[in-house]
C-alpha cells in the first residue's frame, strides 16, 4: 500500500490549449464510509480496483492501493455499485515538473471541473498555472465518493 499525497483545486480558466492526454472514466464505488472507499474505475478500455483509507488528520495524505482488473469484470462490478456511478473526462495537463489532472464532470455533476496534483511530500513546491483556481483539498464536497451522494447540481451557487 502507498501513500498518496494530493492537492485539488478549482478551475477557474482555460487550461485547454496544455491537454496532452485525456480519457473517460466511469467509477462507481462498492463501499464508501468514513473517508475510506472501495472503487471500481474503467478508464478507456482498462479497469481498476482501488482501496483508500481515509485522510490523515491535518494533512493531504491517505493510504491507497489499487490494482488494474479485467476490463470485463470491472464492468459488472460497477453494476454492483452504490448510487450510480461518477462520469468524467480527464484530462492531463503538464505544469513544470508536475502532472495536473483536469477532471471535467458529467451528469448531475456537470459544470463541476477541478484539478489535481500529487505529490512526493505534503510541503513539495509546484508550479501554480494560471487556469489554477481556489484550493479545495480536504473539502469533502469534491470527493468523487461524495459527489454521487451530493451532486453538484444541488450545491446551487458555489
Amino acid at each position: 500500500m502507498s501513500l498518496e499525497i494530493e492537492r485539488k483545486f478549482l478551475v477557474s480558466g482555460d487550461f485547454r490549449p496544455f491537454v496532452t492526454e485525456s480519457s473517460r472514466i466511469v467509477q462507481g464505488y462498492l463501499c464508501s464510509s468514513s473517508g475510506k472507499t472501495v472503487r471500481i474505475r474503467i478508464r478507456g478500455e482498462k479497469g481498476f480496483l482501488t482501496i483508500k483509507g481515509p485522510t490523515l488528520p491535518g494533512s493531504c495524505s491517505r493510504f491507497e492501493w489499487e490494482t488494474e482488473i479485467p476490463l470485463k469484470d470491472a464492468e459488472e462490478l460497477i453494476g454492483l455499485c452504490d448510487s450510480g456511478v461518477i462520469d468524467k473526462i480527464r484530462h492531463l495537463v503538464k505544469a513544470g515538473d508536475h502532472v495536473f489532472e483536469v477532471d471535467e464532470f458529467y451528469g448531475d455533476n456537470r459544470g463541476l471541473v477541478v484539478a489535481e496534483v500529487e505529490l512526493s511530500s505534503e510541503d513539495e513546491a509546484f508550479e501554480r498555472p494560471s487556469w489554477l483556481g481556489r484550493e479545495v483539498t480536504g473539502d469533502r464536497r469534491y470527493y468523487n465518493s461524495c459527489l454521487l451522494s451530493n451532486p453538484f447540481c444541488n450545491w446551487g451557487e458555489e
